[in-house]
């Protein structure tokens, strides 16, 4: 499974980018306004540090727009995938700039009949929200086992799972054995991942027991 980090902190990517876990980048123009910089200066910045897909948001919202929008996201890297929401505006952008070439992702997913439909507009990765159904008390993960059970079934299918809105390593783990393509999360959930306190317990031990033999390895 891919880890894509969804921030536009650049100082927060590069940091995590230096471990070989991230795949790519998801930006939406609520996480750019929070730098305080250019939107398109930061997503042009983003893609030179990472190789994987960065996805850059259209904010418009009819299709004209969109396309124009999403044309000239697509050339500041060839590393940009345009994201659009899930209307028929959105979809209709994601078949003429997938049948470009041009990758697309199709965002806010809540249902699998969307997660079919962006699918067959050629969309490279589909966003399922999985957060934000929890907090309605829906089954976020629940959504994740359809589109999976759902892509599978046809072979022509070929646009990847990107379960988003993820909000704590579970999620990750759930979307993992589930057979999710990539999972999105913020920089504080990849972080927590790697975090057991029987790993800092033993960690400890360890080196207590070193210590005592009064050597060192240099």
């Amino acid at each position: 499974m891919k880890f894509f980090i969804d921030t536009a902190d650049v100082r927060e990517i590069k940091d995590l980018a230096a471990t070989g876990m991230v795949d790519g980048v998801t930006t939406n123009p609520s996480l750019v306004a929070k730098t305080g910089r250019n939107f398109l200066d930061v997503v042009a910045e983003i893609c030179e540090i990472v190789d994987g897909p960065v996805s850059a948001e259209v904010t418009a919202t009819d299709f004209e727009t969109m396309l124009t929008e999403g044309r000239k996201l697509s050339k500041l890297a060839d590393n940009v995938a345009v994201k659009v929401p899930l209307t028929w505006d959105g979809l209709k952008t994601c078949k003429t700039l997938s049948d470009d070439g041009i990758l697309v992702n199709v965002t806010l997913c809540f249902s699998p009949a969307q997660a079919l439909l962006a699918a067959k507009a050629g969309a490279a990765f589909i966003s399922p929200f999985v957060g934000r159904l929890d907090d309605i008390a829906t089954d976020g993960m629940g959504l994740i086992s359809e589109i999976r059970q759902i892509y599978d079934n046809y072979e022509a299918l070929t646009t990847e799972i990107l379960v988003a809105s993820v909000r704590h390593p579970r999620h990750v783990i759930d979307s993992a054995k589930m057979g999710a393509d990539v999972v999105t999360v913020p920089p504080s959930v990849l972080r927590a991942l790697i975090s057991h306190p029987l790993t800092d317990k033993g960690l400890a031990a360890f080196l207590a027991d070193w210590a005592k033999t009064g050597q060192s390895i240099l």
